[in-house]
């Protein structure tokens, strides 16, 4: 995940937000659109690292591909996120959530692998959302800041919740499968929401099915990552599943968290994304504060706390490149 002559740096949903050439080159094609046209794919997801320079490339995809591409019904709406009309509220809906094989329902995904190997000179990181974060957008039908139908179901009908973890989890490891025998060189698993949850629902409810996903992708010998927003209360149930990396959110302090997690498994972070919106030496000051934070990890990627925000100037973004690049092993050291 780098070398010892720079810090590696890359950035989560890097390609494209805020770059004017992601915005040229998809116009008005629809997301989902976009990411089942290979050669168009493959171009997105090159950008960033034309731009910026970052040390790995990240999949242009979406966490919604896999249960789109068998018919569940859910779809992005511009300036919403997932919607579905018909949300998941019984077993007999798993019916929907069947025969999911990445050489058959999403072949563009592995042909965008395939095109990017041969094109990039960088690690390709692939990525796909646990099945937590899925589930939630399948339950609520559309994203939600008290999670209402999802922890209703996961109390009152647990055994229907759990169907539906199990079918998720297979899901997830067959996406990150495919992905891995097409080419990518790392995955990472993104649980967005999961930090809406307690430490007792997660050990219970979820923590299961992300384990049997990580344990099945660990066999298949890439480097995983972990990554979830407002989660420094779960790094203690993080620390329990065997992945290779965790990227922190930027409310995590790395020293605690790498008493937590060990000093062995590669962090990620955890620069707040705000900061690359207000000035260049409140951002430089922010990194090296990170940098700084981050000694005490044998194996560390710079990143930010979370994606990149659509209003950030992508002049910000190569000058933090390049900061990082700079002066990290120093700071580090």
């Amino acid at each position: 995940m780098g070398t010892n002559l720079t810090t590696p740096v890359w950035f989560m949903r890097q390609a494209g937000r805020s770059l004017p050439e992601y915005r040229a080159t998809k116009g008005t094609t629809n997301i989902l659109d976009a990411i089942a046209e290979p050669e168009l794919a493959a171009k997105i997801t090159m950008q960033p690292v034309e731009r910026y320079g970052v040390d790995a490339a990240v999949l242009y995809s979406d966490i919604i591909v896999p249960v789109n591409s068998i018919g569940f019904g859910i779809e992005i709406e511009a300036g919403i996120g997932p919607v579905t009309k018909s949300p998941y509220r019984s077993e007999r809906d798993l019916t929907r959530l069947e025969g999911f094989d990445p050489f058959v329902s999403t072949p563009y995904v592995l042909e965008t692998i395939r095109l990017l190997k041969s094109r990039l000179e960088v690690p390709l990181i692939g990525f796909a959302g646990a099945p937590f974060t899925v589930a939630s957008y399948l339950i609520e039908g559309r994203p939600t800041r008290t999670f209402e139908a999802t922890k209703a179901m996961m109390y009152g009908d647990g055994e229907t919740f759990k169907r539906l973890m199990e079918r998720l989890s297979e899901i997830t490891y067959l996406s990150l499968k495919g992905q891995i025998e097409a080419g990518v060189d790392a995955v990472q698993i993104f649980d967005s929401w999961v930090g809406n949850l307690s430490v007792y629902e997660y050990a219970n409810f979820v923590a299961p099915h992300v384990r049997y996903v990580v344990e099945r992708v660990k066999e298949l010998n890439v480097p995983i990552i972990h990554f979830g927003t407002n989660t420094t209360h779960l790094l203690g149930e993080f620390a329990k599943i065997p992945t290779d990396g965790v990227s922190l959110e930027n409310r995590s302090s790395i020293p605690e968290a790498i008493e937590i997690l060990g000093s062995d498994r590669a962090i990620q972070g955890n620069l707040d994304p705000i900061l690359c919106l207000t000035n260049e030496q409140v951002m430089i000051d922010g990194a090296k504060r990170v940098l700084l934070e981050s000694r005490a990890a044998k194996r560390y990627v710079f990143n930010l706390g979370h994606g990149v925000l659509p209003s950030t100037d992508p002049i910000m973004l190569e000058k933090l490149v390049k900061f990082v690049h700079e002066n990290g092993p120093e700071l580090r050291s």
